[in-house]
C-alpha cells in the first residue's frame, strides 16, 4: 500500500524527496502538506489537535443562502443567518443593489485533563443582490427573527402597473 494515498501517513512520504526529483515538486509537496494536514487533524510531527479535524468545525462561515421572491407589489428577500443577532447584520440599498453584510465572532474554550483548547474565529460575508427598477426606497423594511433576515422591497405604483399577464391562446 502506498503511503502517498493515505492522508494521515503523508508526512512520511513528504519528508524524504525521491531521487532525481525536481526541487519544485518537492516544494509543492511540502506546501500541500503544510495546508492539508491541519485540516485533516494533525501535523505528523507528533503534534496533534485534541480532536481530529477540529479546525474544520470552527472556520468562518460561508456566504448565507438567500431566497428571492417577487409578488405583484413587492420583492421579498429572505436570508438564513444562524448564530447572528440583528446587531451583527447591516442591510443597505444603493439604487438597484441590495447589500447584506454580516460579521460573526465565536470563541470556544475546552479544558480537559491533558489539554487546554482556546479557539477564536471571525468571519464576515457580503451578499449583493441586483434589483430591477421600480423599487420604492422609502418603504423598504427589514426584520430579523431567530436568525432569519426578511427584507421587503415594495414596488412603485408605476412598476406594478407595467406588469401585464399575457393570455396564451390554443391553436
Amino acid at each position: 500500500m502506498s503511503t502517498k494515498l493515505v492522508p494521515w501517513r503523508r508526512h512520511a512520504a513528504a519528508a524524504a524527496p525521491e531521487r532525481d526529483e525536481h526541487p519544485f515538486l518537492t516544494l509543492q509537496r511540502q506546501m500541500n502538506r503544510l495546508f492539508d494536514e491541519p485540516l485533516l487533524g494533525g501535523w505528523g510531527d507528533g503534534l496533534r489537535w485534541p480532536q481530529a479535524g477540529c479546525l474544520m468545525r470552527h472556520m468562518p462561515f460561508e456566504t448565507p443562502r438567500v431566497d428571492i421572491a417577487e409578488t405583484d407589489s413587492a420583492i421579498e428577500v429572505t436570508a438564513d443567518l444562524p448564530g447572528l443577532d440583528e446587531k451583527d447584520v447591516q442591510v443597505t440599498l444603493d439604487e438597484h443593489l441590495l447589500q447584506i453584510h454580516g460579521e460573526k465572532k465565536t470563541e470556544h474554550e475546552e479544558k480537559k485533563k491533558n489539554f487546554h483548547l482556546m479557539e477564536r474565529s471571525y468571519g464576515t460575508f457580503e451578499r449583493a443582490i441586483p434589483l430591477p427598477t421600480g423599487i420604492d426606497p422609502k418603504k423598504v423594511k427589514a426584520t430579523f427573527k431567530k436568525g432569519v433576515l426578511q427584507v421587503t422591497l415594495p414596488k412603485l405604483p408605476e412598476a406594478q402597473a407595467r406588469r401585464k399577464e399575457i393570455k396564451i391562446e390554443k391553436e
